[in-house]
């Protein structure tokens, strides 16, 4: 019952047009959902691709069936527009323009499939002055303002490669599809889906404008975020580090007593000119032991602690282990789960 649920998108066939980052993974957040995605690839794989891949198998076509024509024929191009008329949707991921050269923009495949959800996803949109420039995922997150709220005061903004801009658009943009087929299968009529990055990574900051907006974020005044000693990473003595997210009041007072901060005062949490003196003492003592040693100490705790592990030590991490949110292939690649899940509601049998 279970794993027939983890499958809700089974029955939506798409269509992805071959690209690099956010389209293919978006393709692959459906299939892992259970939607029939076939990649129409080109005759020879990308040099990005290929560099990114390392010489292996693409970990983006887990899932489904790929196969490779060359658009610039016109049997090729009959043979997509094929595939589409029995689409439900498609992705690309292309510059504004290419796909309407090519004889496959959304007035082609709307003529042989009306019901069609076009899925475009660019870095800067089908329209705007960007829209024809080049980039990719750390400058849309520089251009939302939200690169800026990464860095701590004077140091320089950083951000996991491809998964604030990159990764945020794919979801955004598998959001966007799954909403357009449910619509056409109501109505009859597709739509075109436009899943610019850098309108998604914006969508996405939406908690980080409203606390801007009060002051406590990308301010001069200090941040809860950047400058408090409950919300940081910390150095260990074997050179690991060590996260704290200790916002709520029940939550910090815990923390301080694991620590044995008996004296620190739990009422003046978030009176900001006590935070350099108590993050300098944190900051010494987490220096005293090693990264296990505070794993064991806190975590499973309502500390809001959490070690800050590789990819490959997450992978290994028990938590991740028992629900499989990561797996490791034969050859030593990381994997991740589908997600989100789905499990039968109680009580209800299926059909």
């Amino acid at each position: 019952m279970s794993a027939q649920l983890n499958a809700p998108l089974v029955g939506v066939r798409i269509v992805e047009f071959e690209g690099i980052g956010p389209g293919p993974l978006a393709g692959r957040m459906l299939a892992g959902l259970g939607a029939e995605v076939t990649v129409i690839a080109r005759p020879q794989q990308g040099v990005v691709a290929a560099q990114l891949a390392g010489g292996g198998d693409n970990p983006m076509h887990d899932g489904k069936t790929v196969v490779r024509m060359d658009l610039k024929q016109e049997a090729s191009r009959l043979d997509a527009l094929a595939m589409v008329a029995q689409a439900d949707a498609l992705i690309e991921g292309n510059r504004p323009g290419v796909m309407e050269r090519l004889g496959l923009g959304p007035a082609e495949c709307a003529r042989v499939n009306p019901r069609i959800v076009y899925g475009r996803i660019t870095g800067w949109g089908q329209s705007g002055p960007l829209s024809q420039a080049a980039g990719h995922d750390l400058n849309y997150v520089a251009l939302t303002g939200l690169l800026a709220l990464s860095a701590h005061r004077g140091e320089r903004p950083v951000v996991p490669p491809t998964v604030v801009g990159d990764a945020s658009g794919a979801l955004g943009l598998a959001f966007g599809l799954v909403s357009a087929v449910l619509a056409a299968r109501t109505t009859g009529q597709g739509s075109v889906v436009d899943a610019a990055i850098v309108d998604i990574v914006a969508m996405l900051g939406g908690l980080a404008h409203w606390i801007h907006d009060s002051g406590q974020l990308g301010t001069e005044k200090p941040s809860a975020f950047h400058d408090s000693p409950f919300y940081d990473v910390y150095r260990c003595a074997d050179g690991g580090h060590i996260t704290l997210g200790a916002l709520e009041p029940q939550f910090y007072a815990l923390l301080m007593n694991k620590l044995g901060l008996s004296d620190v005062p739990l009422d003046k949490q978030y009176d900001v000119k006590d935070w350099p003196v108590l993050k300098a003492r944190m900051t010494a003592l987490f220096l005293t032991q090693s990264r296990q040693h505070w794993c064991a100490f806190l975590e499973g705790t309502d500390a809001c602690f959490a070690p800050v592990l590789s990819l490959d030590e997450a992978a290994l991490h028990p938590h991740n282990v028992a629900r499989s949110t990561l797996t490791r292939t034969p050859s030593g690649a990381t994997r991740s789960h589908a997600a989100p899940r789905f499990t039968p509601l109680p009580g209800v049998t299926s059909p």
